[in-house]
């Protein structure tokens, strides 16, 4: 386990790349169980000049993808890569803009031949942005 630290993501093993790359820090990791990790997007990112102009918010599809990716090195196995497979009872209760810390957290809740269902959630402060499951499929390289 670790905590108190801030954790390179890339170093951890996830394998994902600017400009795709929406996980800036593990905070806390507890292999194969769960992941809090944390992103800040820029006020100059290129998403926010058309989501929306004038009235900027993270999409709710990017704040899965930083879930998903929080998720994969929680419950990841050495030499083991996980795709998003699907999403379930994803919620949205506020929004979240440029440079607002998020946190993200990812649990596994079970798994079944070569899938793996995590609990997740993003928040800003105490307030929600993104809430529900995932799963993900394992597979090798």
């Amino acid at each position: 386990m670790t905590a108190g630290g801030r954790l390179d993501p890339v170093e951890l093993g996830l394998p994902h790349r600017d400009p795709f790359l929406f996980v800036d820090a593990i905070l806390e990791l507890i292999p194969g169980e769960s992941a809090t990790g944390q992103k800040t997007f820029a006020a100059g990112d290129p998403i926010f000049e058309g989501h929306f102009p004038g009235n900027p918010i993270i999409p709710g599809v990017i704040l899965v993808e930083a879930l998903a990716q929080t998720a994969g090195l929680a419950v990841a196995k050495p030499g083991e890569r996980l795709l998003l497979s699907a999403i379930r009872g994803m919620k949205f209760p506020a929004s979240c803009g440029p440079e607002e810390v998020i946190t993200l957290k990812a649990s596994k809740a079970g798994g079944v031949a070569g899938l793996v269902q995590c609990e997740v959630s993003a928040r800003v402060g105490e307030r929600v942005v993104a809430q529900g499951s995932i799963v993900l499929s394992a597979t090798r390289g």
